[in-house]
């Protein structure tokens, strides 16, 4: 009971820094990035890896990446569990754009980091709107080329929750006509949703073998949801996960 008590509040105070380093690195960043776009590139890439690095020290959570992140132009799909496999995805793709929920973009410093990365907003409760407003995005910025990432299931989902995989990642595939990347993750069994407790361990962040273009949106669909739901089933028993959500 004392080691968690101590490891709760070693995660309290990994948070507060967190978001104190946010702060203090955005001082030095946005006049930089206001003065050239790619700097906001190098400021996401040096904050996530300064809070992973602080996440190994301060509550024990290590990270690694497995397979090979793309460096080309391709579409990447990952598992989405917290905020930390966003951070570890940043940290090893050169030009990362996601696609992002709309309300993100009025986020105190992370929303102008991630208009000016060419990070495409949608409302993501309107199915319809949301699609256009995606294909819109993403022809607005064909002259800013990079790693488009979509959540395929759209939001975070715990482990051993099950949410459905939705279409946009299929129009995105068919219409990009690039290679897809799947991912798979276990980061949510160290960093969960909906807590403040940062546990100790591995997570880890596997980059899975491409997808070629030219299959039909549904045979990709099929292909890339088999892909990580197995694969990160696989890494979430790795570490003990016995299958039961949190």
């Amino acid at each position: 009971m004392l080691g968690r008590g101590v490891q709760y509040l070693r995660s309290v105070l990994f948070i507060f820094q967190m978001y104190s380093a946010m702060a203090i690195m955005a001082l030095w960043y946005v006049p930089l990035t206001v003065l050239n776009r790619e700097n906001s590139y190098r400021a996401v890439r040096a904050y996530s890896r300064y809070v992973l690095w602080s996440a190994r020290w301060l509550v024990g959570l290590k990270s690694e990446i497995r397979g090979d992140p793309p460096q080309d132009e391709v579409l990447i799909c990952p598992k989405h569990q917290s905020f930390m496999d966003i951070l570890m995805i940043i940290t090893v793709v050169p030009r990362p754009r996601f696609v992002m929920k709309k309300s993100l973009r009025w986020a105190p410093v992370l929303g102008w980091f991630a208009i000016r990365m060419g990070c495409i907003p949608v409302d993501r409760g309107k199915r319809r709107k949301a699609v256009q407003q995606m294909i819109d995005g993403v022809k607005a910025s064909a002259d800013w080329p990079g790693q488009l990432i979509i959540y395929p299931q759209g939001t975070r989902v715990p482990p051993g929750a099950y949410r459905p995989y939705k279409i946009g990642s299929g129009i995105l595939y068919e219409g990009l006509g690039q290679p897809c990347v799947p991912v798979a993750v276990n980061v949510g069994l160290f960093w969960p949703r909906h807590s403040l407790l940062r546990k100790p361990g591995v997570a880890v962040v596997e980059f899975l073998p491409r997808i070629q273009p030219g299959l039909e949106p549904h045979e990709f669909m099929e292909k890339m949801e088999h892909m990580i739901e197995d694969s990160s089933n696989r890494l979430m028993r790795e570490a003990g996960f016995d299958g039961v959500g949190e």
